[in-house]
């Protein structure tokens, strides 16, 4: 289906990092739900348009998988390229790297997850010195504290992360109403309505 259409602006070879989305942070999170939300919107974001899929857990023995509803290479879920465990606080581990080198570079690296001032931080910071573009989903990150998150976002404009809404980052992707994925794109965006609302409305005001 990628191959079909033409992206727009400077956002080619997408691709969608989950950062530590783990049972063990349910409690812990400011708005986990949203968060969560977020990503299962993105994850289906991927299928239509055939968007390639790394994940990563932090210290899976003590912090618990990947939470079950995300469906990560589960069967009839997403498949990822890399799930890998970590102690490093990005995501760019070792078997990260090696899968990026296979993919056409830079990448346009789009960020969920946890939490915003240390991994995913940490993680957008890396992408960036190895010359991809990076953008870090408003709707989509959260921390334990939540006085945490518009600081880490602040310091990440400034390093020249994008940040953005995850509607706003795939209308931009798609970037035509002609485009053969444009209507499954807009029927996601109608289905995850008041999700969406949910998440700017807490995650977005902070």
């Amino acid at each position: 289906m990628a191959a079909q259409r033409q992206p727009s602006r400077q956002i080619t070879n997408p691709a969608l990092f989950i950062c530590d989305l783990q049972d063990k942070f349910r409690t812990a999170i400011y708005e986990f739900p949203k968060v969560i939300a977020t990503t299962q919107k993105l994850l289906k974001a991927s299928q239509i348009l055939d968007i390639p899929v790394f994940a990563t857990t932090q210290n899976r023995a003590r912090l618990g998988e990947t939470c079950s509803e995300l469906g990560l290479d589960a069967p009839g879920g997403v498949q990822t390229r890399v799930h890998a465990d970590k102690t490093l606080f990005s995501m760019l581990t070792p078997e990260v790297r090696r899968s990026i080198l296979t993919l056409n570079a830079p990448l346009s690296c789009v960020i969920v997850g946890i939490e915003s001032h240390i991994c995913v931080t940490q993680t957008a910071l890396d992408l960036l010195r190895e010359g991809h573009n990076v953008y870090v989903i408003a709707d989509g990150v959260s921390s334990c504290n939540k006085e945490e998150v518009p600081i880490a976002l602040a310091r990440l404009r400034h390093e020249g992360v994008v940040v953005m809404t995850s509607e706003s980052w795939l209308y931009e992707y798609v970037g035509d109403a002609a485009s053969a994925e444009f209507k499954q794109i807009m029927k996601l965006v109608k289905e995850t309505g008041p999700s969406t609302k949910e998440a700017l409305q807490t995650l977005c005001k902070i």
